[in-house]
Protein backbone atom coordinates (compact mmCIF):
# COMPACT_ATOMS: atom_id res chain seq x y z
CA UNK A 1 0.00 0.00 0.00
CA UNK A 2 1.14 3.48 -0.50
CA UNK A 3 2.67 5.55 2.30
CA UNK A 4 0.75 8.68 3.04
CA UNK A 5 2.20 11.53 4.87
CA UNK A 6 0.54 11.56 8.62
CA UNK A 7 -1.20 15.07 8.33
CA UNK A 8 -3.02 13.71 4.97
CA UNK A 9 -3.94 10.79 6.97
CA UNK A 10 -5.20 12.55 9.85
CA UNK A 11 -6.59 15.30 8.12
CA UNK A 12 -9.92 16.42 10.00
CA UNK A 13 -12.97 14.74 8.40
CA UNK A 14 -15.75 16.67 10.25
CA UNK A 15 -15.98 19.67 13.28
CA UNK A 16 -14.43 17.18 16.07
CA UNK A 17 -11.70 16.35 14.72
CA UNK A 18 -10.45 20.10 14.32
CA UNK A 19 -7.31 20.63 17.05
CA UNK A 20 -8.35 23.36 19.14
CA UNK A 21 -9.95 25.98 17.16
CA UNK A 22 -13.37 25.19 19.03
CA UNK A 23 -14.41 28.68 19.04
CA UNK A 24 -14.71 28.58 15.55
CA UNK A 25 -15.95 25.21 14.88
CA UNK A 26 -19.09 25.85 17.24
CA UNK A 27 -20.05 28.97 15.58
CA UNK A 28 -19.60 27.12 12.07
CA UNK A 29 -21.70 24.02 13.29
CA UNK A 30 -24.36 25.92 15.13
CA UNK A 31 -24.73 28.06 11.27
CA UNK A 32 -25.32 24.43 9.80
CA UNK A 33 -28.06 23.78 12.26
CA UNK A 34 -30.07 26.87 12.08
CA UNK A 35 -29.79 27.63 8.19
CA UNK A 36 -28.28 30.74 8.89
CA UNK A 37 -25.38 30.69 6.22
CA UNK A 38 -23.55 33.61 5.09
CA UNK A 39 -22.61 34.25 1.47
CA UNK A 40 -18.35 34.88 2.21
CA UNK A 41 -16.24 33.48 4.96
CA UNK A 42 -13.49 34.57 5.48
CA UNK A 43 -10.54 32.38 7.82
CA UNK A 44 -7.27 33.95 8.77
CA UNK A 45 -4.40 32.61 10.92
CA UNK A 46 -0.86 31.20 10.83
CA UNK A 47 -0.18 27.96 8.24
CA UNK A 48 -1.25 24.35 9.57
CA UNK A 49 -4.01 25.68 12.04
CA UNK A 50 -6.70 24.15 10.14
CA UNK A 51 -8.03 27.04 7.78
CA UNK A 52 -8.54 24.56 4.37
CA UNK A 53 -9.85 21.76 6.44
CA UNK A 54 -12.33 23.68 8.08
CA UNK A 55 -13.49 25.26 4.86
CA UNK A 56 -13.97 21.65 3.34
CA UNK A 57 -16.08 20.64 6.31
CA UNK A 58 -18.15 23.14 5.90
CA UNK A 59 -18.45 22.84 2.63
CA UNK A 60 -20.05 19.35 2.49
CA UNK A 61 -21.90 20.21 5.67
CA UNK A 62 -24.03 23.19 4.25
CA UNK A 63 -24.83 20.81 1.65
CA UNK A 64 -25.20 17.32 3.64
CA UNK A 65 -28.68 15.66 3.36
CA UNK A 66 -28.34 14.30 7.05
CA UNK A 67 -25.50 16.46 8.92
CA UNK A 68 -24.80 15.34 12.55
CA UNK A 69 -24.95 17.81 14.88
CA UNK A 70 -23.71 20.29 12.17
CA UNK A 71 -21.28 17.88 10.68
CA UNK A 72 -21.21 16.40 7.32
CA UNK A 73 -22.53 13.02 7.53
CA UNK A 74 -20.29 11.38 5.15
CA UNK A 75 -22.68 9.00 4.49
CA UNK A 76 -25.33 10.22 2.05
CA UNK A 77 -25.18 10.85 -1.87
CA UNK A 78 -24.13 14.07 -1.66
CA UNK A 79 -21.21 13.68 0.78
CA UNK A 80 -19.94 10.75 -1.12
CA UNK A 81 -20.59 13.36 -4.47
CA UNK A 82 -18.26 15.70 -2.83
CA UNK A 83 -15.95 13.19 -2.15
CA UNK A 84 -14.80 12.26 -6.09
CA UNK A 85 -12.37 14.22 -7.71
CA UNK A 86 -14.88 15.03 -10.21
CA UNK A 87 -16.75 17.28 -7.93
CA UNK A 88 -17.35 20.82 -9.38
CA UNK A 89 -19.62 22.25 -6.63
CA UNK A 90 -16.80 22.40 -4.58
CA UNK A 91 -14.02 24.48 -6.46
CA UNK A 92 -10.61 25.57 -4.74
CA UNK A 93 -8.74 27.95 -6.28
CA UNK A 94 -5.10 28.87 -5.18
CA UNK A 95 -4.56 32.33 -5.30
CA UNK A 96 -1.12 32.21 -5.19
CA UNK A 97 -0.93 31.15 -8.98
CA UNK A 98 -4.48 32.63 -10.27
CA UNK A 99 -3.94 35.79 -8.65
CA UNK A 100 -4.95 38.25 -11.93
CA UNK A 101 -8.24 39.64 -13.06
CA UNK A 102 -8.43 37.19 -15.87
CA UNK A 103 -9.20 34.56 -13.63
CA UNK A 104 -11.10 36.34 -11.36
CA UNK A 105 -13.58 37.86 -13.97
CA UNK A 106 -13.98 33.73 -15.00
CA UNK A 107 -14.66 33.07 -12.02
CA UNK A 108 -17.77 35.94 -11.98
CA UNK A 109 -18.81 33.98 -15.07
CA UNK A 110 -19.11 30.54 -13.05
CA UNK A 111 -20.86 31.50 -10.54
CA UNK A 112 -24.28 32.29 -12.12
CA UNK A 113 -24.05 28.14 -12.97
CA UNK A 114 -26.69 26.54 -10.33
CA UNK A 115 -24.66 23.76 -8.62
CA UNK A 116 -25.30 20.11 -10.05
CA UNK A 117 -26.15 18.23 -7.19
CA UNK A 118 -26.17 20.59 -4.41
CA UNK A 119 -27.76 23.13 -2.27
CA UNK A 120 -24.77 25.70 -2.56
CA UNK A 121 -22.03 25.69 -4.93
CA UNK A 122 -18.77 26.62 -2.89
CA UNK A 123 -15.60 28.52 -3.84
CA UNK A 124 -12.61 28.29 -1.34
CA UNK A 125 -9.76 30.48 -2.47
CA UNK A 126 -6.72 29.88 -0.33
CA UNK A 127 -4.10 32.24 0.15
CA UNK A 128 -6.52 35.13 -1.04
CA UNK A 129 -3.97 37.84 -0.11
CA UNK A 130 -1.98 37.23 -2.99
CA UNK A 131 -4.84 38.46 -5.44
CA UNK A 132 -4.14 41.61 -7.32
CA UNK A 133 -5.28 44.85 -6.89
CA UNK A 134 -7.51 44.47 -10.07
CA UNK A 135 -8.40 40.78 -8.88
CA UNK A 136 -9.42 41.90 -5.49
CA UNK A 137 -11.96 44.96 -7.17
CA UNK A 138 -13.58 42.10 -9.62
CA UNK A 139 -13.75 40.08 -6.93
CA UNK A 140 -16.03 42.54 -4.61
CA UNK A 141 -18.30 42.90 -7.25
CA UNK A 142 -19.30 39.11 -6.62
CA UNK A 143 -18.92 39.73 -3.47
CA UNK A 144 -21.54 42.79 -2.78
CA UNK A 145 -24.34 40.85 -4.98
CA UNK A 146 -23.54 36.94 -4.63
CA UNK A 147 -26.63 34.55 -6.17
CA UNK A 148 -28.05 32.85 -3.37
CA UNK A 149 -26.79 29.80 -4.25
CA UNK A 150 -23.14 30.86 -3.70
CA UNK A 151 -20.69 30.66 -0.93
CA UNK A 152 -17.25 32.05 -0.81
CA UNK A 153 -14.51 30.55 1.79
CA UNK A 154 -11.32 33.11 1.38
CA UNK A 155 -8.30 31.78 3.13
CA UNK A 156 -5.49 33.66 4.09
CA UNK A 157 -2.39 33.98 6.43
CA UNK A 158 -2.19 37.77 5.70
CA UNK A 159 -4.84 39.12 6.62
CA UNK A 160 -3.66 42.74 6.86
CA UNK A 161 -2.94 42.53 3.25
CA UNK A 162 -6.80 42.48 2.26
CA UNK A 163 -8.50 45.36 1.48
CA UNK A 164 -10.96 46.91 3.98
CA UNK A 165 -14.05 46.35 1.06
CA UNK A 166 -13.40 42.74 0.95
CA UNK A 167 -13.05 42.32 4.77
CA UNK A 168 -16.41 44.20 5.60
CA UNK A 169 -18.12 41.53 3.18
CA UNK A 170 -16.99 38.50 4.72
CA UNK A 171 -17.63 36.78 8.03
CA UNK A 172 -14.37 36.46 9.83
CA UNK A 173 -12.89 33.89 11.98
CA UNK A 174 -9.24 33.53 13.43
CA UNK A 175 -7.61 30.39 13.64
CA UNK A 176 -4.88 30.51 16.99
CA UNK A 177 -2.02 28.73 17.13
CA UNK A 178 -2.37 25.59 18.56
CA UNK A 179 -1.56 25.22 22.49
CA UNK A 180 1.81 22.84 23.21
CA UNK A 181 -0.17 20.54 25.15
CA UNK A 182 -3.20 19.98 22.76
CA UNK A 183 -0.87 19.33 19.89
CA UNK A 184 1.05 16.40 22.15
CA UNK A 185 -2.09 15.15 23.24
CA UNK A 186 -2.93 15.17 19.41
CA UNK A 187 0.32 13.62 18.39
CA UNK A 188 0.22 11.18 21.16
CA UNK A 189 -3.40 9.66 19.70
CA UNK A 190 -1.75 9.63 16.46
CA UNK A 191 1.34 7.39 17.19
CA UNK A 192 -1.46 5.32 19.50
CA UNK A 193 -3.42 4.28 16.51
CA UNK A 194 -0.20 4.22 14.45
CA UNK A 195 1.46 1.52 16.97
CA UNK A 196 4.52 4.27 17.20
CA UNK A 197 6.87 3.75 20.40
CA UNK A 198 7.49 6.67 21.91
CA UNK A 199 8.96 8.85 25.21
CA UNK A 200 6.62 11.71 26.67
CA UNK A 201 9.48 14.19 26.08
CA UNK A 202 10.10 12.98 22.34
CA UNK A 203 6.64 14.13 22.27
CA UNK A 204 6.94 17.46 24.01
CA UNK A 205 9.75 18.33 21.76
CA UNK A 206 8.13 17.32 18.66
CA UNK A 207 5.09 19.29 19.41
CA UNK A 208 7.25 22.46 20.46
CA UNK A 209 9.31 21.87 17.33
CA UNK A 210 5.67 22.48 15.60
CA UNK A 211 5.56 25.87 17.21
CA UNK A 212 1.46 25.70 17.34
CA UNK A 213 1.08 24.03 14.13
CA UNK A 214 -0.70 20.75 13.49
CA UNK A 215 0.73 20.44 10.15
CA UNK A 216 4.35 20.99 11.21
CA UNK A 217 4.01 18.70 14.02
CA UNK A 218 2.91 15.83 11.92
CA UNK A 219 5.53 17.12 9.24
CA UNK A 220 8.24 17.04 11.89
CA UNK A 221 6.90 13.52 13.27
CA UNK A 222 6.88 12.03 9.70
CA UNK A 223 10.50 12.67 10.07
CA UNK A 224 11.53 11.59 13.12
CA UNK A 225 9.70 8.03 12.44
CA UNK A 226 10.97 7.29 9.69
CA UNK A 227 14.73 7.98 11.09
CA UNK A 228 13.77 6.21 14.05
CA UNK A 229 11.44 3.19 12.45
CA UNK A 230 8.96 3.86 15.09
CA UNK A 231 10.87 4.24 17.69
CA UNK A 232 11.05 7.97 19.12
CA UNK A 233 13.04 8.84 21.51
CA UNK A 234 14.29 12.09 22.77
CA UNK A 235 17.66 11.69 21.67
CA UNK A 236 16.47 10.87 18.27
CA UNK A 237 14.10 14.14 17.96
CA UNK A 238 17.25 16.24 19.27
CA UNK A 239 19.58 14.68 16.66
CA UNK A 240 17.05 15.15 14.10
CA UNK A 241 16.08 18.52 14.94
CA UNK A 242 19.52 19.66 15.67
CA UNK A 243 18.03 20.90 19.23
CA UNK A 244 20.47 21.77 21.89
CA UNK A 245 20.80 19.55 25.11
CA UNK A 246 19.32 21.76 27.94
CA UNK A 247 22.00 20.64 29.88
CA UNK A 248 24.26 22.81 27.84
CA UNK A 249 21.57 25.67 27.81
CA UNK A 250 21.52 25.50 32.02
CA UNK A 251 25.76 25.15 31.96
CA UNK A 252 25.62 28.27 30.09
CA UNK A 253 23.36 30.32 32.15
CA UNK A 254 25.28 29.36 35.44
CA UNK A 255 28.72 30.47 33.82
CA UNK A 256 26.81 33.66 32.69
CA UNK A 257 25.72 34.38 35.88
CA UNK A 258 29.05 33.63 37.35
CA UNK A 259 30.74 35.80 35.09
CA UNK A 260 33.27 33.15 33.85
CA UNK A 261 33.51 34.28 30.28
CA UNK A 262 36.14 31.35 29.39
CA UNK A 263 33.69 28.49 30.23
CA UNK A 264 31.20 30.13 28.16
CA UNK A 265 33.41 30.53 25.08
CA UNK A 266 34.56 27.12 25.98
CA UNK A 267 30.78 25.91 25.55
CA UNK A 268 30.22 27.41 22.17
CA UNK A 269 32.81 26.06 21.01
CA UNK A 270 31.72 22.71 22.13
CA UNK A 271 28.01 23.06 20.79
CA UNK A 272 29.92 24.21 17.33
CA UNK A 273 31.97 20.97 17.09
CA UNK A 274 29.30 18.59 18.00
CA UNK A 275 27.96 19.86 14.58
CA UNK A 276 25.01 22.20 16.27
CA UNK A 277 23.99 24.90 14.65
CA UNK A 278 24.85 28.34 16.56
CA UNK A 279 22.14 30.46 15.39
CA UNK A 280 19.75 27.86 17.21
CA UNK A 281 21.47 27.42 20.03
CA UNK A 282 21.67 31.80 20.49
CA UNK A 283 17.86 31.03 19.76
CA UNK A 284 17.64 28.78 22.59
CA UNK A 285 19.22 30.80 24.99
CA UNK A 286 16.65 33.19 24.57
CA UNK A 287 14.16 31.00 24.83
CA UNK A 288 14.91 29.54 27.90
CA UNK A 289 15.51 33.11 29.97
CA UNK A 290 12.07 33.68 29.10
CA UNK A 291 11.02 31.00 30.45
CA UNK A 292 12.73 31.15 33.78
CA UNK A 293 11.12 34.45 33.76
CA UNK A 294 7.47 32.69 33.14
CA UNK A 295 8.79 30.39 36.69
CA UNK A 296 9.79 32.99 38.50
CA UNK A 297 6.54 34.77 37.99
CA UNK A 298 3.85 32.75 37.72
CA UNK A 299 3.14 29.58 39.94
CA UNK A 300 1.27 27.11 37.26
CA UNK A 301 3.85 28.05 35.13
CA UNK A 302 5.00 24.54 33.84
CA UNK A 303 0.81 24.69 32.45
CA UNK A 304 2.41 27.18 29.97
CA UNK A 305 5.53 25.48 29.37
CA UNK A 306 4.33 22.25 29.19
CA UNK A 307 7.91 20.51 30.05
CA UNK A 308 8.82 16.99 31.41
CA UNK A 309 8.51 17.52 35.02
CA UNK A 310 12.60 16.31 35.23
CA UNK A 311 13.68 19.16 33.32
CA UNK A 312 11.05 21.87 34.76
CA UNK A 313 12.46 21.00 38.38
CA UNK A 314 15.81 21.80 37.10
CA UNK A 315 15.03 25.27 35.10
CA UNK A 316 13.10 26.02 39.10
CA UNK A 317 16.29 25.83 40.68
CA UNK A 318 18.26 28.20 38.24
CA UNK A 319 15.49 30.17 38.58
CA UNK A 320 15.10 30.17 41.66
CA UNK A 321 18.83 31.76 42.33
CA UNK A 322 18.59 34.22 39.40
CA UNK A 323 17.37 37.68 39.64
CA UNK A 324 14.75 38.68 37.12
CA UNK A 325 16.46 41.72 36.24
CA UNK A 326 19.65 39.90 35.03
CA UNK A 327 16.92 37.58 33.04
CA UNK A 328 15.57 40.55 31.89
CA UNK A 329 18.99 42.50 30.72
CA UNK A 330 20.25 39.21 29.55
CA UNK A 331 17.12 38.35 26.89
CA UNK A 332 17.20 41.68 25.53
CA UNK A 333 20.81 40.85 24.02
CA UNK A 334 20.19 37.30 23.10
CA UNK A 335 16.73 38.66 20.81
CA UNK A 336 18.77 41.19 19.60
CA UNK A 337 21.22 39.34 17.47
CA UNK A 338 18.29 36.76 16.01
CA UNK A 339 17.85 38.94 13.27
CA UNK A 340 21.51 39.62 12.61
CA UNK A 341 22.38 36.00 12.84
CA UNK A 342 20.16 35.27 9.54
CA UNK A 343 23.17 36.96 7.36
CA UNK A 344 25.89 36.59 9.17
CA UNK A 345 29.09 35.19 7.78
CA UNK A 346 30.40 33.98 11.25
CA UNK A 347 27.53 33.67 13.69
CA UNK A 348 30.01 31.83 16.22
CA UNK A 349 31.60 34.99 16.93
CA UNK A 350 28.13 36.83 17.00
CA UNK A 351 26.94 34.44 19.80
CA UNK A 352 30.57 34.93 21.66
CA UNK A 353 30.34 39.07 21.29
CA UNK A 354 26.87 39.22 22.76
CA UNK A 355 28.18 37.11 25.52
CA UNK A 356 30.74 39.69 26.19
CA UNK A 357 27.99 42.79 26.08
CA UNK A 358 25.75 40.70 28.62
CA UNK A 359 28.32 40.49 30.79
CA UNK A 360 29.38 44.28 30.25
CA UNK A 361 25.94 45.66 30.24
CA UNK A 362 25.11 43.98 33.63
CA UNK A 363 28.16 44.99 35.31
CA UNK A 364 27.61 48.61 34.06
CA UNK A 365 24.23 48.92 35.46
CA UNK A 366 25.37 47.01 38.49
CA UNK A 367 28.05 49.48 38.61
CA UNK A 368 25.45 52.68 38.42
Amino acid sequence: MEYQALYRKYRPKDFSEIVGQEHITKTLENQVISGKISHAYLFTGSRGTGKTSTAKIFAKAINCENNRNGSPCMKCDVCKALEQPSNIDIVEIDAASNNRVDEIRELRENVKFLPVSCKYKVYIIDEVHMLTDSAFNALLKTLEEPPKHIVFILATTEVHKIPATILSRCMRFDFKLVPLNVLKNHLKNIFDKEKITYEEEALTAIASAGQGSVRDTLSVADCIVAYTNGNVTLKSVMEILGLNDYKNILNLTDRLYEKNLGECFKIVNDVVESGKNVSVFAKDISVHFRNLLVIKTLVDANHILGLPSEIFEKYKIQADKIETSWLIENLKVFSSIESELRYSLSPKILVETAIIKALGEFDVKKNE
